[in-house]
């Protein structure tokens, strides 16, 4: 099933708000994207119908096995390709935007590439 960036950055913001914060509220993701809180209700809609997160009675959410699975692949593919990108040179500012966008679109074949060429390992 493909899913989309948009889909991807809202997995990724809950894991992160997760490990930052413990617990995680709309309202939490809505402040941290700089989205409304409609927007963010809605997408949070369409991620429990997908079977991604899981939203309790006082508004909790939390990631369900699959949801965490494309949670961590999208942050692992974030930090590498941010800190590549520092180490280059590149200014935290541009490397983490650049990491944002491309992120989404690097298959993963050339992702594990570019994993083995930075940190060596298999």
């Amino acid at each position: 099933m493909k899913i989309y960036e948009s889909a991807e950055n809202y997995l990724e913001t809950i894991l992160i708000l997760g490990q930052k914060n413990g617990n995680v509220r709309s309202i939490d993701i809505a402040n941290e994207l700089a989205f409304s809180k409609p927007s963010v209700s809605v997408a949070m809609k369409n991620l429990r119908h997908a079977g991604h997160i899981l939203v309790d009675n006082d508004g909790y959410i939390t990631l369900t096995q699959s949801g965490r699975q494309i949670a961590e692949v999208i942050y692992e593919r974030h930090m590498l390709i941010s800190d590549w990108f520092i180490q280059l040179g590149v200014s935290e500012k541009t490397a983490r935007e650049d990491a944002c966008r491309i992120e989404h679109v690097i298959s993963a074949e050339s992702f594990a590439a570019l994993k083995k060429h930075v940190t060596g390992q298999d």
